[in-house]
């Protein structure tokens, strides 16, 4: 048995351990921030949201999952080229993709927001007004996503950690808590995509700030 080494694999793993924690965390404050602004109606549309979410947000956490073991290889076989060209290519890929899921999604809120509350027409357009603001998040989600899983291939899993507990956590705590006050319950929708965006930014810090350590 090797103790070290079983340390070191949970510590590499801690970023995932805290976006689960922090999911739920985050679910209670979005909960309460919309029965006070918005009432029973504003919890059906965040449930509408977090269902249309998980299915656009797949494809960056599928993407990222299945190219780390990937990623992990070529670094620990010092294939330092190949390793940086996984890099750009990954994230011209994920801007691409992220473009593309933010048009789906403005194009497809109101069919979507149909499928779950269409029986309510007051309901429905809360929700279609709620995921119209909600989609920008889809254009910064991919890089945090993919930056985490990055740096948990290169074993890095203080920053995977780091990315991740500010992502799921602190910027979307902050935000849900601060943005209702100034933008009602515009401000709830809009406290993802700040969190998303300010997310997105300590990644790219980070990307760059340790390219020379991982050599990528």
């Amino acid at each position: 048995m090797d103790g070290r080494a079983l340390l070191k694999a949970c510590t590499n793993g801690s970023s995932e351990l805290m976006s689960n924690i922090s999911m739920s965390i985050v679910s209670m404050l979005y909960n309460s921030q919309l029965i006070r602004y918005a009432g029973e109606d504003g919890i059906a549309a965040y449930g509408v949201l977090m269902y249309v979410n998980f299915v656009f947000l797949a494809a960056f956490i599928g993407y990222s999952t299945g190219t780390a073991p990937i990623i992990g290889y070529h670094y620990g076989a010092g294939n330092h080229r190949e390793l940086k060209s996984l890099r750009k290519k990954s994230f011209l890929l994920i801007v691409i993709c992220s473009g593309g899921m933010f048009m789906l999604a403005e194009l497809l809120a109101k069919p979507l927001g149909g499928i779950f509350v269409g029986y309510d027409q007051k309901l429905l357009d809360l929700t279609v007004r709620a995921f119209t603001i909600y989609s920008f998040s889809f254009l910064f989600a991919g890089i945090a996503i993919f930056g985490s899983s990055f740096f948990t291939a290169l074993n890095d899993g203080l920053t995977s950690a780091l990315i991740s507990f500010l992502r799921t956590l602190v910027f979307q705590a902050a935000a849900v808590l601060l943005f209702p006050l100034y933008f009602g319950i515009d401000g709830i929708w809009l406290s993802i995509v700040a969190a998303e965006w300010m997310a997105m930014l300590v990644t790219l810090l980070f990307i760059v700030g340790k390219r020379k350590k991982y050599r990528y």
